[in-house]
């Protein structure tokens, strides 16, 4: 049953679209099929949590037009979803029942969001969640009807939908669990700087709290408790994190931890068969660890590894990771991997709300956050792919800019 020449890629996200860009740029777009889940083609995923949310006319923003797909030769499988690999005939069968014979399959399946127990089987009218755009697009319509808002958990996409709530006027309560924001995110410093200018807007966050019983009459959830009170619920949003989609990997014997285990080209365990995105766990250059990112950089990135990988060029993956979030006017960008066992010094910024934490291991600048510091954030990013190490001291005078150390 296989086909060779065929690449068939799984997913609707960015990195499923960086890569048929990839392919289409180097004229291999005819053997491309691209398999989506959703009806939708591959689109903008940050905005769902701020723009999207608080506009009811936004719409979504496809990476590619549908006529740049057609132009590229690439054919599309929309709202078919993949639903088993067959990896000793190269085959994978889609929900219509189509096959689609492969010489090279790329899974970009994303991630999933991370559900509770108590609520996992229950369809629940005002208990929402955020990944998708159909996710999108009902937590907006119960967002613009809810006066009262009650997110579960102080992660980014948790504090991103917190802060577009609170500023179309709601009432936000944010439900953390950890002794502190973000708290494998990012340092306590700029942890401390996100909790207060929240709570500066009008948003109630507690943290360290004990979530326990969920009250539920039919298809709602009334209140739930909080450290052994009853609280009232008239929109829940769980932020509690995501989980990598490895259900068609595993079903088809791929290696898989943590994500569909890959090497520094995005191979799995089997050479047939790439993954990329936020659902492989791939080996750092920088650490020696496995890791899996939830980024668009990552996804883009890895996307670039995998077209070289599948024209045949040895192009390891090596990329600086580099995150952002955006949280109503606070503006949070990341580069580099932050240490557990840093030296943090903070560079300040043209106002009290825009600085920079660098952290050193011995004399090495290895990450920098930036709080409404856009061009401190983009030197770090330069310094860290160089590998340039300024002084601290020199990196932090506030006087002269970070760029000028490269």
């Amino acid at each position: 049953m296989s086909e060779p020449g065929n690449i068939v890629v799984i997913g609707g996200g960015h990195a499923a679209a960086q890569l048929c860009a990839g392919l289409a740029e180097a004229g291999q777009g005819a053997r491309v099929h691209l398999v989506c889940e959703e009806a939708e083609l591959p689109y903008q995923r940050p905005p769902l949590s701020k723009a999207f949310l608080k506009t009811e006319q936004e719409a979504l923003q496809p990476l590619r037009a549908e006529a740049w797909f057609a132009a590229a030769g690439i054919t599309l499988h929309r709202a078919d979803a993949a639903v088993a690999i067959d990896r000793a005939q190269r085959s994978v069968r889609l929900r219509s029942g189509t096959a689609l014979g492969y010489e090279q399959l790329v899974l970009a399946t994303g991630a999933r969001v991370r559900s509770l127990p108590a609520l996992a089987h229950a369809a629940l009218a005002n208990v929402a969640a955020l990944r998708s755009a159909a996710d999108a697009q009902r937590l907006r319509a119960q967002l613009h009807a809810a006066a009262r808002v009650t997110v579960l958990g102080g992660g980014f996409i948790g504090l991103e939908i917190a802060a577009t709530a609170r500023a179309l006027g709601k009432q936000v309560t944010v439900l953390e669990a950890a002794p502190r924001l973000l708290l494998r995110s990012v340092s306590p410093e700029l942890a401390e700087h996100v909790l207060q200018t929240h709570r500066a807007a009008g948003i109630d966050i507690r943290l360290g709290v004990a979530v326990g019983e969920f009250e539920v009459q039919g298809d709602r959830v009334e209140a739930l408790q909080v450290d052994g009170m009853r609280d009232t619920v008239e929109l829940l949003v769980l932020g509690i994190g995501a989980v990598p989609e490895h259900a068609l990997a595993s079903g088809a014997g791929l290696n898989c931890g943590n994500g569909i285990e890959v090497d520094a080209f995005m191979r799995t365990s089997d050479p047939h068969v790439l993954a990329i995105g936020d659902c492989a766990s791939f080996p750092d250059s920088r650490s020696g660890r496995m890791l899996r990112l939830e980024s668009v950089q990552n996804a883009n990135d890895q996307a670039r590894t995998a077209v070289a990988t599948l024209l045949g060029r040895s192009d390891p993956y090596s990329a600086l990771p580099w995150f952002w979030s955006e949280q109503g006017g606070l503006r949070l960008q990341m580069a580099g991997l932050m240490p557990a066992d840093a030296e943090r010094f903070r560079r300040p910024g043209a106002t009290p709300a825009s600085f920079s934490i660098l952290h050193y291991v011995g004399d090495r600048l290895l990450c920098v956050e930036s709080a409404n510091a856009p061009l401190d954030h983009m030197a770090a990013r330069k310094l860290l792919e160089v590998g340039k190490s300024p002084a601290p001291a020199l990196a932090c005078d506030a006087a002269v800019p970070l760029k000028a150390h490269f």
